[in-house]
Parts: C-alpha cells; structure tokens; sequence
C-alpha cells in the first residue's frame, strides 16, 4: 500500500508555501512563491488576493511534483494564514473588490479614534478579548464597505463575502462561485472583532457597532475538521484544517497544555501561551484569543503579545543604513563588541504592539556617544527583540496564574545564537528550539492529519518534537534588572511622538 502523506499551505505575508509531511512529521517537500507587496499610499498595505490564489494553483501540484507524489496519497490538506488581512469579494464571480488590506496596514487609524469614542466601545474587549485597533479585521471591513459605492448594499444582499486568507483559499479551493464552500475557523474568527469568545459564533451587538452585514461573513467552524474537498488544483482531498498561522505555530511546538508558550520571529514576532479551556482576559495590555479547537472539543485559548517589529529592524539595519550586507551577518557584527555600550533602539515603526498599545509612538535611538560603533548599534538592534519579548513575557505572568517556565522559539530569527542567548538571559528561562523549524506549516499538517485520524491524538504529536537546541540564562539578575529598567525609560521617550492621523496620510 503506497505510503499517506499530509499537505499543508502557508499563506504568509510576504510569500505563500505548500509542504507535505510525512507520518513521523517529517517535511518531504516545500514549494514557495512571493507575493507582491503593494503601498499605494503611506501607512497602507495591501496585496492582489487573485495573485495568491494564482500561486496556491502552481504550488500544490509543485510540491506533489518534488515528492514524486500523487494527491491520492494525500489523505489531507491543512491552511495556515496571515491573521487579520482582509479580502472581500464577488460570490458570484470570484471577483476580488479591490486589494486586501494586511494586518499592518494602518488607513483606519481615524475610524478607530472616532469608535473608541462611540457609545458601546467599552464593550468590545469584553466581548472579543481584543481591544480597538487598527490591527484586526472588523475596522478594515468597515471603511471597506463606507469607501466603494453601492458595497454596502451588496454585503447585505449576500452578493459580497468577507474572508481572512484561509477563506478566501477554501472558497477557490472547493469550487469558487461554483459551490465554494465559505467557512473559517475560529482562530482566525477571534481576529476580526467580531467573534463572542464565550459562544464562538458571530456577535449582534459587534456587528452593530461595526455596521457589518452577518449575510456577507463565513461559517465559524473548528479548527481541526473536515470543511470539504477540493474540487479544483489537486482534486478530492479533503480540507481538514485552518488556523491563523501564529496558532498553527502554538499547534506545530505541539503547546497544548496551559503554560506551554512559544515565540515564532520573523519579520514580526509573536508570543502565545495556551491558558487552557477558559479565556484569561487580559488586563497588562496583551489579547485574548483562541488557541486551537479540535472537532467537537472545548476550545483551548491563549494570550497573546504580538510585537510588530523585530526581524524587519534587521532588515533596516541592512536596507536603509546599509551597515550589513545579510541579515546573518548581524550576529557576526554584534559579537564584535561586549555590550551595547548604552545604547538602546526602540523600533516603533509603526508604534508599538504588545503590551504597550501606543500606535502614535515612533522609533528612537537613545544614549549615543561617541563611543557608539556600528557594533554596538548591531547590539541594540538584537537585543531589543529580547526586550520586547520580556515585555511580554512579564505581562502575560502578571495576567495568569502561569509563570513561563521554557519558551519554544521558531522562525529566521532563531539562526542568531546571540540573540537566542540574550532571549534565555533577559527572561531568566531556558529557550528552546525544535528540529522540525517550519512550526506553522507543521501545525496546520497536524491538525489536518488528527481530523481524519492520520494521527490518532495529541500524544502522538508530541512524541514527534525533538529539540535541536537550548539556551540557558546566564545574566546576572542586577544586570538583568538594570538593563531592563534602562529599556523601559527609552520605551517611554516614545509614546506621543506623533499627532493624531499625521502618520498615515
């Protein structure tokens, strides 16, 4: 009997892959294609959701190719997804309307001032666990339907769909305006502002104050079921799977007791910790959201501190001061010197995220001298991923009754020994990192495989880690401490930096 495989799509942010997993989840083959980014004004992000799903059709059949495999010995396909991008399209065409907004896209920063002050917004959070933001879905949605004449009408009619990126590949991927099937799952429906964290189904009274017709939103489903089957790229495999991609990461490193906690770094970071199968609601400035949900189980839920930039602070260093020629080179640069010299970068590029919520704040770089080298400039830009992560770290202690005992660490990032290291000394717990690396696409493989028994239980699952590498703290605690209450007074040099709106016209 030919040997079963798993398949799983990673619809990132700058690129979308398709990998396929073995039994004993091991990646047999990876293909991967960049999507353009577009920036059609300052502040505003979008990508052309056709290109995606153009992509989607050449990569399945690619790595099918790779593996010399054949999509009947695919017993399952799972969808990991850039969170809180937003598309709307045509049902009855397929037809996007317009470009989808990312998550780091920041138009609705004057809607979101004017709904903080409407009657009702205190209510949100406690509803959705999330507060009002630019980041999430239902805002984008919003200025969607206000800025294109006549959309309004048509949502309402359930003539125009919305759809995070799993729904939007879900819809094509089972049959398009021919019986496309329109569901999400509810990880990615904890995004949007929309979804009650209690019943996991759609709130009237957000939709209310969002303006957002229900007819227009997608099924909320589990994480880990069988949607349907495909009828289009790879036929008659079954989409047993969808999970926004930080959850598919927390699913991957296989976190699924409360207290197990990891990081994914990329171009931005971001912490998860499973709290088990109540909602810990948040009160230092992190979110609540759902972890994973698997079949007709008890939802698990998470905190989370989502940090906007860290690996895009090293491409800077490399882009715009051309002080490095590869991102790996950093590492190299950094050990030039012993410490930071005293010198600190906070890189709120675009504000800050977790757990300070300040998006009219802006980078800085504090206690130059002429001392400074680039060395220690190559310093400050690692360490302050590991600051921001203990940020983090601290507020997600101080809001459970958990203490973070190891954090499993993935992404690009996790190449840098250096930082690793300064991560493991500036929480004062070990890091570690697995052998398997590709955490999201795994997850989504996994969570696919137990909907149809690939797996038969988590157990299983956590037999398959293995960890390729651990870092121990080594700070001493009164230089922790004093570095630490350094950062935290160049953090505040941050906050009001720039008027209202003045960032993204």
């Amino acid at each position: 009997m030919a040997q079963r495989y798993v398949m799983s799509i990673d619809q990132g942010t700058t690129s979308t892959r398709c990998m396929i997993f073995d039994h004993s989840g091991r990646l047999v083959s990876i293909a991967q294609r960049e999507q353009q980014q577009h920036f059609p004004k300052p502040g505003w992000v979008e990508h052309d959701a056709l290109e995606i799903w153009r992509n989607v059709d050449r990569l399945l059949p690619q790595a099918l190719r790779e593996a010399r495999l054949d999509s009947a010995q695919v017993v399952a396909l799972g969808i990991a997804n850039q969170r809180e991008t937003t598309v709307l399209w045509n049902k009855h065409t397929g037809t996007p309307i317009g470009r989808a907004i990312v998550w780091q896209d920041m138009r609705t920063d004057e809607l979101v001032e004017q709904l903080r002050g409407e009657p009702g917004a205190g209510e949100v959070i406690r509803r959705c666990g999330l507060p009002l933001a630019t980041y999430f879905s239902a805002p984008r949605i919003s200025w969607m339907l206000e800025n294109s004449p006549g959309l309004r009408e048509r949502a309402e009619n359930g003539d125009v769909l919305f759809g995070t990126m799993e729904s939007w590949l879900i819809w094509n991927l089972t049959g398009g305006s021919d019986g496309g099937i329109h569901v999400t799952d509810v990880t990615n429906a904890s995004r949007t502002l929309l979804m009650n964290l209690d019943t996991l189904d759609w709130d009237d009274e957000l939709l209310s104050f969002f303006g957002i017709p229900r007819p227009m939103l997608p099924g909320i489903r589990s994480s880990s079921e069988v949607y349907g089957k495909t009828t289009r790229v790879v036929p008659g495999v079954p989409i047993a799977a969808a999970l926004g991609d930080q959850q598919a990461a927390l699913f991957g490193q296989t976190c699924f007791s409360a207290g197990d906690a990891k990081c994914t770094y990329g171009t931005g970071s971001f912490l998860l910790m499973n709290t088990g199968n109540e909602p810990v609601r948040s009160t230092h400035g992190l979110l609540t959201t759902v972890g994973f949900k698997i079949g007709t189980e008890p939802a698990r839920y998470a905190l989370e501190g989502p940090i906007a930039v860290t690996g895009s602070l090293v491409q800077w260093f490399r882009d715009s001061l051309g002080l490095i020629n590869t991102a790996a080179e950093i590492e190299t640069l950094a050990r030039t010197v012993e410490d930071n010299g005293g010198c600190y970068i906070i890189p709120a590029f675009s504000g800050l995220f977790a757990p300070h919520w300040h998006s009219e704040a802006r980078g800085i770089i504090v206690g130059l001298t002429s001392y400074i080298t680039k060395g220690h400039l190559a310093r400050a830009v690692l360490e302050a991923t590991g600051w921001q992560t203990r940020e983090v770290v601290d507020a997600m202690n101080a809001d459970s009754d958990l203490t973070l005992n190891t954090l499993k660490v993935d992404g690009g990032m996790t190449a840098d020994h250096l930082l690793m290291q300064f991560i493991a000394d500036v929480l004062g717990v070990p890091v570690t990192r697995p052998m398997v690396a590709e955490t999201v696409s795994l997850g989504a493989a996994y969570a696919a495989g137990l909907a149809v028994g690939y797996w038969p239980d988590l157990e299983a699952l956590r037999r398959n880690w293995h960890r390729a590498a651990q870092w121990t703290p080594r700070m001493s605690t009164n230089r922790r401490s004093t570095e630490y209450a350094n950062w935290q007074r160049a953090v505040e040099l941050t906050f009001g930096w720039m008027r209202p709106h003045e960032g993204t016209r």
